[in-house]
């Protein structure tokens, strides 16, 4: 092999340590470097496999003279593997130093991490985890990444061909450009390992251990995004490791267009509303807030209520189902113009209904979320974030209050407990009308709360215009609001709309004011003393 090299940055490969907890490819990327005469230093599983291979392996402990102790939790920690990986071949110290110590350089690290993630994700033991958590690799990773300016870092089966690539082209040389992509790559690996670490153990505490001082959280890139919200706007989704929910960000894409920025925000919020519900429930979001849905025993009667709700708004809508897709459900659905679809399982006779449709992009998540499965929500401001948990409160499970002189009907109360949930997905001020288990007039983002209530009112009756009725289906509904009204006003409005029964957190100065309103005009009301601010 000629010393000569077209890029000047380029360094050849002599000497490389490699140490994989993924073998994935391992023993043919191996294979390859051995063609080119390097000399392969490895340890425990990594080096049996490769002997097995035929491949010529140097254990490390023959390399650093000393052996793996502590069942191998001590192996690479040692002045000949990082005085390898550290050294700067351009200085003199340095160079002078590694003769002294007869420190072999180290040009190429191959390293992947204890599978600490996986081990937390099937749900084993403290113990476990904390065996799984790596120390050699993370400091070579770093070591390596740091001193990229002599030594290629890989930390990715993904990447071992444009090594080799590299390689074949300069003469078994890495140029300057990779390592250095390679490095940042590297730094992001052990940035999400220490995050997720770090993440878990925090949940590991006992209850009431606050906010930490330090949080981090990381994500692996599952697909770069057209563009964000809008066209001049980059944007990628990522997974985050230490969540399995089910949703849009993990599903498998059954058919459809390419999903956007927007189609998966939207998806998002769709899917996560009809989780909030046991019984078979149809979503349909716009802009990220719902324009219909319902509950109904029978799954294609839902879809048609939750569609009868603003059947204006939801045209190219997204589409959520807390059960199975089925053939007459789907039959329904590309009636219309649809966006996304998204189901926990899509059935077999579904699918070719739906591929009269391809340009639809249909979703499948495997499982519904767990209801009530608290997690972190995260929201950038300048300069920092604000972390919260998220709103998992539920009016069932809460002693509601009634403060009016008339008690709420049975199925009053079963729809208001509907509208407030529906309430905690509407961005506020919300004002949720709903009957029979669906809603029929909704009013989202305004900045007075009287405003969403007579936005609500006008849809309902623009959608029974749209349907040829001549009466809103507001008349006799129930409405819910996810803070406490401040003045009368709203309810008053609410009134006017043909509502029979107000549920609202309560919690104004102005409470007795807004029950004295409702007690002129023969309406139940209930507080729950839990409010829903979606902002």
């Amino acid at each position: 092999m000629s010393d000569i090299i077209r890029d000047p940055s380029a360094v050849v490969i002599k000497r490389a340590l490699i140490s994989v907890s993924d073998k994935t490819g391992i023993a043919e990327f191996a294979r390859k470097l051995a063609d080119y005469g390097v000399e392969i230093l490895s340890t425990g599983g990594t080096a049996k496999m490769l002997k097995d291979e035929g491949i010529a392996v140097k254990d490390v402990s023959d390399h650093t003279g000393f052996p793996e102790i502590m069942d191998g939790r001590v192996k690479t920690l040692h002045p000949k593997i990082h005085g390898g990986i550290l050294a700067r071949r351009d200085d003199e110290a340095h160079t002078k130093a590694m003769e002294e110590h007869d420190i072999g350089g180290i040009d190429l690290m191959v390293i992947n991490l204890y599978p600490f993630v996986q081990t937390m994700q099937s749900g084993k033991g403290f113990d476990d985890c904390i065996e799984n958590i790596d120390i050699g690799g993370p400091a070579m990773i770093r070591a390596a990444a740091k001193n990229h300016a002599f030594v290629t870092i890989i930390t990715d089966p993904q990447d071992y061909e444009k090594v080799l690539g590299e390689m074949d082209k300069h003469e078994g040389a890495v140029t300057g450009a990779l390592r250095k992509r390679l490095a940042a790559t590297a730094f992001s690996l052990t940035a999400t390992y220490d995050s997720n670490i770090s993440s878990w153990m925090v949940g590991q505490m006992d209850e009431g251990f606050g906010a930490p001082r330090r949080s981090s959280f990381s994500g692996n890139l599952k697909q770069t995004l057209r563009y964000g919200e809008n066209p001049h706007q980059s944007a990628a989704l990522y997974l985050i490791d230490s969540s399995q929910r089910p949703g849009a960000a993990r599903a498998e894409q059954v058919q459809g267009k390419e999903l956007s920025y927007n189609n998966l925000n939207d998806t998002n919020a769709a899917f996560e509303l009809v989780s909030e519900f046991d019984v078979p429930t149809v979503s349909i979001i716009k802009h990220a807030n719902p324009c219909g849905i319902a509950s109904n025993s029978n799954i294609v009667a839902a879809y048609e209520q939750a569609l009868s709700c603003d059947p204006v708004s939801s045209f190219g809508g997204i589409i959520a189902i807390n059960r199975p897709l089925t053939a007459a459900l789907a039959t329904e659905i590309i009636k219309r113009f649809v966006e996304v679809i998204i189901a926990p399982e899509i059935e077999d006779d579904a699918l070719p209904v739906l591929a009269k449709k391809a340009n639809i992009r249909v979703l499948k998540t495997g499982a519904m979320p767990g209801k009530g499965e608290a997690r972190k929500m995260i929201v950038p401001v300048a300069g920092g974030f604000l972390v919260q948990d998220s709103d998992i409160g539920d009016v069932a499970s809460l002693d509601l209050k009634v403060v009016t002189d008339r008690e709420p009907t049975k199925q009053e109360m079963e729809d208001m407990i509907f509208a407030f949930r529906v309430a905690k997905h509407v961005k506020s001020n919300a004002i949720v009308y709903a009957k029979d288990n669906a809603a029929v007039g909704i009013g989202a983002g305004q900045m007075s709360r009287v405003d969403s209530a007579r936005i609500a009112a006008w849809k309902a009756t623009e959608a029974a215009k749209e349907m040829g009725l001549d009466t809103p289906l507001t008349k006799g509904s129930v409405v819910a609001s996810d803070a406490f009204f401040p003045f009368a006003d709203g309810l008053i409005s609410a009134a006017e709309a043909g509502v029979t029964a107000v549920i609202q957190p309560g919690g104004s100065i102005r409470d007795q004011e807004v029950i004295d309103a409702a007690n002129e005009r023969g309406l139940a009301m209930v507080f729950t003393g839990m409010r829903h601010f979606r902002h």
